[in-house]
């Protein structure tokens, strides 16, 4: 059959085939499908594999690998998972490899290998006609930024800002059912924020049944030394939930793959009870969610803190091993401790795409000084600062913490990420439950974002050092003050209490120049005839932004 539909509607589709497939109806020779749809739509193919028990160890065990041929002759290589009986079911017979076309034409699984002859040359011959979309697609370092930024796979920019619910997936909190679900918490940080990390697994608040592996005799644990044997059941129930809403509403999913709080689900990269060797539960991630252009993966949480910890040449191998089973550009890193990016995490193979970090820095120039500095120690890499800011007495942080701290963090040319903590291990940034009125900085972070998004060129820009009181073409400006330029085409200074009688000495041309006070949400373009050395004022506030761009055309 061929199908012409929505990439909303392709999901609901290949599920219901998927049922009637399982049933009883498919063979491994049946006759090839051809599906249409939008380029970076997400196809889930299933195969009929031997069957599996509880106790098998199919992930370790079954290999299974596609290669995916357009009609230019680009190919795409990625691997299958096991899916217990495809509907949340530990035990079946049913393997998928999920397909992402990248761009319109026609794309053929041209070879499909395995070391088990029910899978090997199955499905064969499948076709997709992918058509051109306005999905924004893959996140990538846009190495025409000097890889400080990320830029999609249609070429636009959009600025991150990201939220944290590391324990969400159990929907379980300190008392128990926090009375929240995935759908609902993914929906309500996606109106806010377009980034949201979170573990693979129930780490601090576990469910008390629905565990994400299986133990030798085949029942649910939280134990990550069994992490060769990951549970269907929870993957196609929970974190298959989250990756979907997320991209349905393109909301990043930055997956903790190891971590993040706890021993068991920290020790899902010391694969403890497959002889130390992560391999089978690194290619089960990168074939499940790999395809999905809102996934990010992080290696691990805080490696080298808690227990069990990691060494950097530990990262470093499992990182470049996760890079090699990846079919598409995903954003790869791992989480540190409160300090600057470890080099040692580098050398050959380059594994990782970004900076992560974390230092919980309150002021505006700390902020920005951090990011900026670890691009440069990082080697030139988009900088993400993933625990900038913990609203709440958790931490002891305001509102207006949280949102001076935010502004740093871009005017240092990177991004960073937020939450609300109540206490120690305790409030949204584990368990999830998502509240904007209690997490309040959650409407500034949204305005300040979509302001970025909609009037500044942010991606063309880069810091600018202080040197002796000037920033760039500001002079006289506070030395708590930070810049980024974009030389003779915009600038931007942000602020973080009055200060009076700076100088803008702006290059030839008519300028706008335009306030955005982050506290108050409010933009004000206070001249559009700007020129030469124009005199203003820093007026009371903690995150206050100019912008000056250049009017003339060209």
């Amino acid at each position: 059959a061929v199908f012409s539909i929505s990439n909303a509607m392709l999901r609901i589709i290949l599920k219901i085939g998927c049922l009637s497939i399982i049933g009883g109806a498919f063979s491994p020779h049946m006759t090839s499908a051809q599906f249409r749809l939008p380029c970076f739509g997400v196809v889930e193919l299933p195969f009929a594999g031997p069957q599996q028990k509880a106790a098998d160890t199919p992930s370790a065990d079954i290999s299974l690998t596609t290669e995916w041929r357009h009609q230019d002759g680009q190919t795409i290589r990625v691997h299958g998972f096991f899916d217990g009986d495809g509907e949340g079911g530990i035990e079946g017979n049913v393997f998928k490899v999920r397909f992402t076309p990248t761009r319109p034409g026609r794309w053929v699984l041209s070879e499909t290998t395995s070391n088990r002859p029910e899978l090997d040359g199955q499905r064969e011959g499948v076709i997709v006609d992918a058509l051109p979309s306005e999905t924004p697609g893959f996140w990538e370092v846009d190495e025409d930024t000097n890889g400080r930024w990320f830029v999609r796979s249609n070429g636009s920019h959009p600025y991150i800002v990201g939220n944290t619910f590391y324990s969400f997936l159990s929907e379980y909190g300190p008392e128990g059912p926090n009375g929240s679900s995935i759908e609902r918490d993914i929906r309500g940080s996606a109106a806010y924020f377009n980034k949201l990390r979170f573990g693979l697994t129930g780490d601090r608040y576990p469910h008390p049944t629905q565990k994400p592996f299986l133990d030798d005799s085949g029942l649910p644990t939280d134990d990550g030394s069994f992490s060769h044997r990951p549970n269907p059941a929870w993957f196609n129930r929970r974190v298959d939930r989250a990756v979907q809403t997320a991209y349905d509403l393109d909301l990043i999913a930055d997956l903790i793959l190891n971590g993040p709080d706890t021993k068991a689900s920290r020790s899902a990269l010391k694969a403890a009870r497959n002889g130390g060797d992560a391999t089978p539960f690194l290619r089960y991630v990168a074939a499940r969610y790999g395809s999905y252009p809102n996934v990010w993966m992080v290696v691990s949480n805080e490696y080298d803190i808690k227990e069990p910890n990691y060494s950097p040449e530990e990262i470093r191998m499992l990182g470049a091993r996760l890079q090699k089973f990846l079919p598409y550009p995903t954003p790869v890193s791992v989480h540190a401790m409160q300090a600057d990016w470890d080099t040692a995490l580098g050398g050959e193979p380059h594994w990782y795409t970004h900076i992560i970090l974390q230092n919980k820095l309150k002021k505006l120039h700390h902020a920005a000084d951090f990011n900026e500095r670890n691009y440069w120690i990082g080697g030139r890499n988009p900088v993400l600062n993933d625990e900038l800011a913990y609203e709440g007495a958790g931490d002891g942080w305001s509102e207006s913490d949280v949102i001076e701290a935010m502004l740093g963090a871009f005017l240092g040319g990177g991004y960073a990420s937020t939450s609300h903590k109540s206490g120690n291990k305790l409030g949204q940034y584990f368990e999830g439950d998502f509240d904007p009125a209690e997490h309040a900085s959650a409407d500034n972070l949204q305005w300040l974002r979509n302001q970025i998004d909609k009037h500044i060129t942010f991606w063309r820009m880069a810091p600018v050092a202080v040197v002796n009181r000037r920033l760039s073409i500001f002079e006289d400006a506070h030395d708590n003050f930070r810049a980024m330029q974009w030389p003779g085409r915009e600038y931007v200074l942000g602020t973080n209490q009055a200060h009076k009688g700076m100088t803008a000495r702006l290059p030839k041309g008519t300028w706008q120049v335009t306030q955005y006070d982050v506290m108050r949400k409010e933009r004000q373009v206070i001249t559009e005839q700007a020129g030469g050395n124009y005199v203003f004022d820093a007026p009371e506030g903690r995150a206050v932004l100019f912008h000056f761009r250049c009017t003339d055309d060209g």
